[in-house]
């Protein structure tokens, strides 16, 4: 090149590896089941956990009030207002100090994924939201690409399991629940990921979620089942009533179509409908920049 020209400059959409990394060859070092540990427990997903059970405690820390309403209990607003204040200091425990300047981005993703303070609600575009605060995580590279098997049966899984205690303590209204015709009342993606968990298991086939033995005794290693278990906790009456849809969905014969299906279903219910997405909200790590045609 020429002396004086000038370089063309980099493709942003490039991300240069961090010039203090050192390379290695990799090696395997699961060699026996208690090493499953090592797998188990990155220091991410446990500060994660961690987080998620600092939420919890607090549900226990803010008991329901006595109100003459049955649903919405006024002790939630209290609840998030402790999140309100404190999200970006609890997400600082999760980011490394040299991003810290993500912080505030990031935090708005886990303050809007736990409900709305003002009508006490909680539904689908909650739980999206929770996505997006991992997704965020991934992409500044807190989280990793062999850090997704457990993000979602580690992280997502304690996520449910606070906000189903949320909902119960609370008594959450769902939010723009389609009833009987919907899927489910507060959540979908654990239907997906659950679905796919399954995908040619030996014996569980789609028709045994609506077996109330099969479930009791698989639900503790089956995110889907977990799912069905938490709906005949609530709900009262005949499966094939309350939860039309799944009653149908129990119908079709592989988990593999189920899985396709329930990914169809989401994008068509979830992320093309008005209702849930008008409250996304979009910043630096996940933009709302157009498609362009390639």
């Amino acid at each position: 090149m020429a002396e004086g020209e000038r370089q063309p400059p980099p493709d942003s959409s490039e991300e240069a590896p961090p010039a203090t990394q050192n390379f290695i060859i990799p090696k395997k070092e699961i060699h026996t089941v208690p090493d499953m540990g090592k797998w188990k427990r990155s220091q991410a997903i446990e500060k994660l956990v961690a987080l998620l059970n600092t939420l919890d405690r607090w549900i226990d820390e803010t008991p329901p009030v006595d109100q003459p309403s049955r649903f919405g209990n006024k002790a939630y607003r209290i609840w998030y207002a402790k999140l309100d204040e404190e999200a970006e200091n609890l997400v600082a425990t999760v980011v490394p100090t040299h991003l810290a300047a993500a912080v505030p981005e990031v935090a708005v993703y886990l303050k809007e994924s736990v409900g709305n303070s003002t009508r006490i609600d909680y539904g689908t575009g909650h739980e999206a939201a929770f996505a997006a605060f991992l997704c965020c995580l991934c992409k500044i590279g807190v989280l990793r690409v062999d850090d997704q098997i457990a993000i979602v049966f580690k992280v997502f899984n304690r996520y449910l399991e606070v906000m189903r205690k949320l909902q119960k303590t609370y008594r959450m209204e769902p939010a723009g629940s389609q009833g009987v015709w919907g899927l489910d009342d507060f959540q979908f993606l654990p239907f997906i990921w659950g679905s796919s968990q399954l995908i040619d298991h030996p014996y569980l086939e789609p028709r045994h979620f609506v077996d109330e033995k099969a479930v009791n005794e698989n639900h503790k290693d089956y995110m889907f089942l977990e799912c069905i278990l938490f709906i005949t906790e609530m709900k009262t009456g005949p499966f094939a009533e309350h939860s039309n849809q799944l009653w149908n969905i129990s119908a079709v014969p592989s988990w593999s179509k189920v899985n396709q299906g329930l990914i169809r279903m989401y994008k068509a219910e979830c992320l093309e409908k008005f209702p849930v997405i008008q409250h996304f909200k979009f910043g630096s790590l996940l933009p709302i920049h157009p498609v362009t045609s390639g």
